[in-house]
Protein backbone atom coordinates (compact mmCIF):
# COMPACT_ATOMS: atom_id res chain seq x y z
CA UNK A 1 0.00 0.00 0.00
CA UNK A 2 0.71 3.63 -0.30
CA UNK A 3 3.22 4.99 2.20
CA UNK A 4 1.40 6.90 4.97
CA UNK A 5 1.20 10.52 4.38
CA UNK A 6 3.32 11.53 7.63
CA UNK A 7 5.76 9.13 6.56
CA UNK A 8 9.04 10.32 4.28
CA UNK A 9 11.27 7.54 3.15
CA UNK A 10 14.95 8.28 2.63
CA UNK A 11 15.81 6.18 -0.61
CA UNK A 12 18.89 5.50 -1.57
CA UNK A 13 18.89 5.04 -5.32
CA UNK A 14 15.96 7.51 -6.54
CA UNK A 15 18.46 10.33 -7.26
CA UNK A 16 20.17 8.14 -8.96
CA UNK A 17 17.99 6.54 -11.41
CA UNK A 18 16.45 10.32 -11.88
CA UNK A 19 20.04 11.29 -12.84
CA UNK A 20 20.55 7.78 -15.18
CA UNK A 21 16.99 8.77 -16.83
CA UNK A 22 17.80 12.87 -17.66
CA UNK A 23 21.01 11.73 -19.13
CA UNK A 24 19.79 9.24 -21.82
CA UNK A 25 17.01 11.46 -22.47
CA UNK A 26 18.76 14.43 -22.70
CA UNK A 27 21.86 11.96 -24.96
CA UNK A 28 19.22 10.80 -27.35
CA UNK A 29 18.10 14.41 -28.52
CA UNK A 30 21.66 15.59 -28.73
CA UNK A 31 23.32 12.66 -30.89
CA UNK A 32 20.27 10.10 -31.86
CA UNK A 33 17.08 11.74 -33.22
CA UNK A 34 18.18 13.38 -36.11
CA UNK A 35 20.49 10.46 -37.92
CA UNK A 36 18.19 8.40 -40.52
CA UNK A 37 20.24 5.28 -40.80
CA UNK A 38 19.48 1.56 -42.66
CA UNK A 39 21.19 -1.29 -41.82
CA UNK A 40 20.12 -4.49 -43.39
CA UNK A 41 17.58 -2.41 -45.28
CA UNK A 42 15.38 -1.38 -41.83
CA UNK A 43 14.96 2.51 -42.07
CA UNK A 44 15.09 3.96 -38.65
CA UNK A 45 16.57 6.91 -36.15
CA UNK A 46 19.03 6.45 -34.41
CA UNK A 47 18.27 7.74 -31.14
CA UNK A 48 16.20 3.72 -30.89
CA UNK A 49 19.92 2.81 -30.12
CA UNK A 50 19.66 4.25 -26.43
CA UNK A 51 15.92 6.38 -25.96
CA UNK A 52 13.89 3.55 -25.33
CA UNK A 53 16.11 3.42 -22.12
CA UNK A 54 14.20 6.42 -20.85
CA UNK A 55 11.21 4.87 -21.03
CA UNK A 56 12.51 1.36 -19.10
CA UNK A 57 13.83 3.64 -16.54
CA UNK A 58 10.61 5.45 -16.44
CA UNK A 59 8.70 1.88 -15.95
CA UNK A 60 11.07 1.38 -13.28
CA UNK A 61 10.63 4.77 -11.44
CA UNK A 62 6.55 4.32 -11.43
CA UNK A 63 6.51 0.46 -10.43
CA UNK A 64 9.62 1.05 -7.82
CA UNK A 65 9.03 4.94 -6.30
CA UNK A 66 5.04 5.85 -7.59
CA UNK A 67 3.27 8.04 -9.80
CA UNK A 68 4.15 11.04 -7.99
CA UNK A 69 7.74 10.52 -7.42
CA UNK A 70 8.31 9.40 -11.32
CA UNK A 71 6.38 13.13 -12.09
CA UNK A 72 8.86 15.19 -10.56
CA UNK A 73 11.93 12.88 -12.79
CA UNK A 74 9.30 13.84 -16.01
CA UNK A 75 9.81 17.38 -14.95
CA UNK A 76 13.44 17.44 -14.57
CA UNK A 77 14.13 15.63 -17.91
CA UNK A 78 11.78 18.33 -19.01
CA UNK A 79 13.89 20.95 -17.71
CA UNK A 80 16.62 19.20 -19.18
CA UNK A 81 16.00 20.08 -22.75
CA UNK A 82 14.73 22.88 -22.51
CA UNK A 83 17.58 24.16 -21.14
CA UNK A 84 19.76 21.93 -24.02
CA UNK A 85 17.63 23.96 -26.63
CA UNK A 86 18.58 27.24 -25.19
CA UNK A 87 21.85 26.29 -24.46
CA UNK A 88 22.50 24.98 -28.33
CA UNK A 89 20.81 28.26 -30.01
CA UNK A 90 22.95 29.86 -28.19
CA UNK A 91 26.45 28.07 -29.06
CA UNK A 92 25.74 27.93 -32.31
CA UNK A 93 24.37 31.71 -32.99
CA UNK A 94 27.82 32.64 -31.17
CA UNK A 95 29.88 34.40 -34.30
CA UNK A 96 32.49 31.71 -35.05
CA UNK A 97 36.19 33.25 -34.30
CA UNK A 98 37.92 33.87 -37.84
CA UNK A 99 40.43 31.03 -37.47
CA UNK A 100 37.53 28.59 -36.82
CA UNK A 101 36.56 26.95 -39.61
CA UNK A 102 33.71 24.11 -38.10
CA UNK A 103 30.86 26.47 -38.22
CA UNK A 104 29.25 24.87 -40.97
CA UNK A 105 29.50 21.68 -39.65
CA UNK A 106 28.76 22.43 -35.87
CA UNK A 107 25.64 23.77 -37.79
CA UNK A 108 24.58 20.90 -39.43
CA UNK A 109 24.88 18.59 -36.31
CA UNK A 110 23.40 21.40 -33.88
CA UNK A 111 21.40 23.79 -36.01
CA UNK A 112 18.28 21.75 -35.90
CA UNK A 113 18.01 20.49 -32.27
CA UNK A 114 15.62 23.38 -31.23
CA UNK A 115 13.17 22.06 -33.56
CA UNK A 116 14.04 18.39 -32.55
CA UNK A 117 14.02 19.32 -28.87
CA UNK A 118 10.19 21.41 -29.41
CA UNK A 119 9.43 17.69 -30.44
CA UNK A 120 11.08 15.85 -27.94
CA UNK A 121 10.02 17.92 -25.06
CA UNK A 122 5.65 17.55 -26.49
CA UNK A 123 6.23 14.37 -27.44
CA UNK A 124 8.15 13.19 -24.53
CA UNK A 125 5.76 14.74 -21.60
CA UNK A 126 2.98 13.48 -23.52
CA UNK A 127 4.29 10.26 -23.95
CA UNK A 128 6.02 9.29 -20.84
CA UNK A 129 3.31 11.06 -18.41
CA UNK A 130 0.70 8.48 -20.16
CA UNK A 131 3.51 5.70 -19.97
CA UNK A 132 3.32 6.77 -15.82
CA UNK A 133 -0.36 6.87 -15.70
CA UNK A 134 -1.13 3.34 -17.66
CA UNK A 135 1.61 1.59 -15.75
CA UNK A 136 0.69 2.91 -12.02
CA UNK A 137 -3.20 2.00 -13.13
CA UNK A 138 -2.00 -1.69 -14.32
CA UNK A 139 -0.06 -1.91 -11.38
CA UNK A 140 -3.48 -1.71 -9.29
CA UNK A 141 -5.96 -3.25 -11.54
CA UNK A 142 -3.04 -6.32 -11.28
CA UNK A 143 -2.31 -6.16 -7.81
CA UNK A 144 1.20 -6.34 -7.95
CA UNK A 145 1.55 -8.97 -10.24
CA UNK A 146 2.61 -10.01 -13.73
CA UNK A 147 4.98 -6.75 -14.17
CA UNK A 148 5.62 -7.94 -17.73
CA UNK A 149 2.33 -6.69 -18.94
CA UNK A 150 2.14 -3.11 -17.22
CA UNK A 151 6.17 -2.84 -18.77
CA UNK A 152 5.07 -3.96 -21.86
CA UNK A 153 1.70 -1.97 -22.05
CA UNK A 154 2.65 0.85 -20.82
CA UNK A 155 5.06 0.96 -23.22
CA UNK A 156 2.91 0.31 -26.30
CA UNK A 157 0.59 3.32 -25.00
CA UNK A 158 3.86 5.51 -24.30
CA UNK A 159 5.55 4.85 -27.03
CA UNK A 160 2.48 5.13 -29.39
CA UNK A 161 1.66 8.70 -28.31
CA UNK A 162 5.47 9.74 -28.21
CA UNK A 163 6.31 8.58 -31.71
CA UNK A 164 2.91 10.10 -33.34
CA UNK A 165 3.52 13.30 -31.41
CA UNK A 166 7.74 13.15 -32.52
CA UNK A 167 8.08 12.48 -35.49
CA UNK A 168 5.57 14.59 -37.66
CA UNK A 169 6.51 17.73 -35.82
CA UNK A 170 10.47 17.37 -35.83
CA UNK A 171 10.95 15.95 -39.74
CA UNK A 172 7.65 16.89 -41.49
CA UNK A 173 8.95 18.83 -44.05
CA UNK A 174 12.60 17.95 -43.52
CA UNK A 175 12.06 14.21 -44.75
CA UNK A 176 10.09 12.56 -47.59
CA UNK A 177 6.55 12.16 -45.64
CA UNK A 178 7.09 8.55 -46.71
CA UNK A 179 9.96 8.36 -44.43
CA UNK A 180 8.99 10.19 -41.40
CA UNK A 181 5.52 7.38 -41.62
CA UNK A 182 8.01 4.65 -41.93
CA UNK A 183 10.60 5.53 -39.30
CA UNK A 184 7.59 6.34 -37.12
CA UNK A 185 6.05 2.67 -37.27
CA UNK A 186 9.30 1.15 -37.12
CA UNK A 187 10.67 3.08 -34.65
CA UNK A 188 7.02 2.31 -32.44
CA UNK A 189 8.12 -1.30 -33.44
CA UNK A 190 11.52 -1.24 -32.62
CA UNK A 191 10.86 0.64 -29.18
CA UNK A 192 8.22 -1.94 -27.50
CA UNK A 193 10.75 -4.77 -28.89
CA UNK A 194 13.68 -3.33 -26.85
CA UNK A 195 11.12 -3.43 -23.91
CA UNK A 196 9.97 -7.14 -24.48
CA UNK A 197 14.01 -8.27 -24.72
CA UNK A 198 14.53 -5.71 -21.46
CA UNK A 199 12.33 -7.13 -19.21
CA UNK A 200 14.44 -9.91 -17.52
CA UNK A 201 16.48 -6.56 -16.76
CA UNK A 202 13.74 -4.71 -15.61
CA UNK A 203 12.61 -7.44 -13.54
CA UNK A 204 16.16 -7.60 -11.71
CA UNK A 205 16.36 -3.89 -11.36
CA UNK A 206 12.86 -3.42 -10.35
CA UNK A 207 13.74 -6.49 -7.46
CA UNK A 208 16.73 -5.27 -6.35
CA UNK A 209 15.15 -1.46 -5.93
CA UNK A 210 12.66 -2.55 -4.07
CA UNK A 211 14.38 -4.72 -1.47
CA UNK A 212 16.86 -2.13 -1.27
CA UNK A 213 14.55 0.34 -0.85
CA UNK A 214 11.82 -1.59 1.32
CA UNK A 215 8.62 -0.42 -0.53
CA UNK A 216 5.78 -1.91 -2.45
CA UNK A 217 3.98 1.67 -3.50
CA UNK A 218 0.37 1.21 -5.14
CA UNK A 219 -1.53 4.70 -6.42
CA UNK A 220 -4.91 4.14 -5.11
CA UNK A 221 -5.13 7.82 -4.06
CA UNK A 222 -3.01 9.56 -5.98
CA UNK A 223 -3.54 12.74 -8.11
CA UNK A 224 -2.55 11.90 -11.58
CA UNK A 225 -2.74 15.18 -12.80
CA UNK A 226 0.65 16.27 -14.59
CA UNK A 227 0.60 19.56 -12.78
CA UNK A 228 0.22 18.59 -8.97
CA UNK A 229 2.51 19.65 -6.06
CA UNK A 230 5.30 16.89 -6.64
CA UNK A 231 5.86 16.14 -3.38
CA UNK A 232 7.45 12.90 -1.62
CA UNK A 233 4.05 11.59 -0.37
Amino acid sequence: MDNPPHTQPHFRYYDLVMAAFVVVLVLSNVIGAAKLATVAGVTFGAGILFFPLSYVMGDVLTEVYGYARARRVIWAGFAALLFMALMSWVVVSLPPAASWTGQEAYESVFGQVPRIVLASVMAFWAGEFVNSYVMAKMKVWTQGRMLWTRTIGSTVVGQGVDSLIFYPVAFLGQWETSDVLLVMATNWAMKVGWEAVLTPVTYRVVGFLKKREGVEIFDTDTDFSPFAATSDK
